[in-house]
């Protein structure tokens, strides 16, 4: 296949089987073809999506020791997350190498029920601690030394496991037997949680996201899990329970792709419905967005005064992590949205708004708090998004 490629420019992967494939991406890759390598990849991807799914294991542990093939990990990974349940209770993930499962369980947006995440955890530790026979399932036959090798085997994930999503019943049952593995400081933690209603400090990721989903260029996808908080009046690290609505947020507007100006933004986001506004502006590490319940609709009165109960505008620096956070939510609600076409947009009346390629973000009567710190001062926009949000 290799020498066909180097003699001839091309190679029809058409009549080849997915075995074949994958072992040609890594010849590809040891031998720096990196045109081959590409299209093998996309391939993969494209035209061997049924056996990609069905060998999961197989193609995760031969791509992860491929540096350079960040867009297959990325899409076993991204395909696992849309369907997560039958492989991560398949007979092969005990088998899945460890880095491959730090990966996993890491991602905000693996949307399985956290006690079965944690019981098929288990099951993989088992598996992967030398000493463990197969009648080692029975926790009654354990000895210490058992409980410190899964300890040991386990510890590096534990701290991933957002055991506050887990139900006090479903924490009784299923993972207080198991606190000899869990560390002591994570353990009573947990133990405050659940007796005492206290918030862990050490263990306190965002939970997952499920099927939420945004496809930004300005925030990573851990983050909406802050503004979903918002969005259902809860603070940023409030913990969601499974009552919380979740949504979706489907790009309508990108600067960068239909310009940066009031018609542009004006023609993709005149609309009845929800929307969350990004911007990143340039020279400096804020980030400011804004949430309309009602949208940015042309109306008929004459100021172009939008009533909203439930906007708030916000910043925050670090597109990882969320920085100085400001909210700043609408407190008179006549004056929420104001809609004319000296604006892209315009959060209270100059609270934050777009005039085409400047931000200004200037504290008033109309919301709660200025979410910046120079008034009057216009930042530059670098990019700028909308997104309509659908309740799931």
């Amino acid at each position: 296949m290799i020498l066909k490629y180097i003699y001839t420019g091309e190679l029809d992967l058409t009549n080849y089987q997915s075995e074949d494939i994958l072992e040609l991406l890594v010849a590809s890759d040891e031998l720096l073809l990196e045109e081959l390598f590409e299209h093998v990849q996309d391939n993969l991807i494209e035209k061997q999506t049924t056996w990609v799914q069905e060998n999961f294991v197989l193609v995760l542990h031969t791509v992860f020791k491929l540096l350079n093939c960040k867009k297959l990990q990325t899409y076993c990974l991204e395909s696992i997350c849309s369907d997560p349940r039958s492989f991560i209770t398949s007979k092969n993930f005990p088998s899945l190498d460890k880095d491959i499962l730090y990966n996993l369980l890491e991602r905000d947006d693996l949307p399985v029920e956290e006690v079965i995440i944690w019981e098929c955890l288990i099951k993989w530790g088992i598996e992967q601690t030398p000493g463990f026979e197969s009648n080692n399932n029975d926790r009654t036959k354990w000895n210490n030394e058992n409980y410190e090798a899964l300890r040991e085997t386990l510890s590096q994930f534990i701290p991933l496991i957002r055991f506050v999503e887990i139900s006090a019943a479903d924490y009784l049952t299923k993972v207080r037997p198991y606190k000899a593995i869990i560390p002591n400081i994570i353990h009573n933690e947990v133990e405050e949680f659940y007796f005492n209603g206290t918030i862990p400090k050490t263990i306190n990721l965002p939970p997952r996201v499920g099927k939420s989903h945004i496809e930004s260029k300005i925030i990573k996808i851990k983050l909406i899990s802050t503004i979903i908080n918002w969005i259902n009046k809860k603070d940023a690290k409030a913990i969601r329970n499974k009552n919380d609505s979740l949504y979706n947020f489907d790009l309508i507007y990108r600067g960068s792709q239909s310009g940066i100006n009031n018609n542009s933004f004006r023609n993709k986001c005149n609309l009845r419905l929800p929307i969350l506004v990004l911007i990143k502006c340039q020279n400096t590490k804020k980030i400011f967005g804004g949430y309309t319940p009602v949208g940015f609709y042309s109306n008929d009165s004459i100021d172009g005064l939008i009533y909203s109960e439930n906007s708030f505008i916000f910043s925050f620096e670090d597109d990882t992590y969320m920085k100085n956070i400001k909210l700043s939510r609408v407190i008179s609600y006549d004056y929420a949205i104001y809609n004319n076409y000296y604006y892209g947009f315009n959060f209270g009346g100059d609270a934050l708004c777009m005039e085409n390629q400047n931000l200004y973000a200037n504290g008033n009567e109309h919301y709660e708090k200025n979410v910046s710190d120079d008034n009057n001062i216009p930042y530059i926009i670098e990019e700028i998004e909308a997104f309509r949000v659908v309740k799931l």
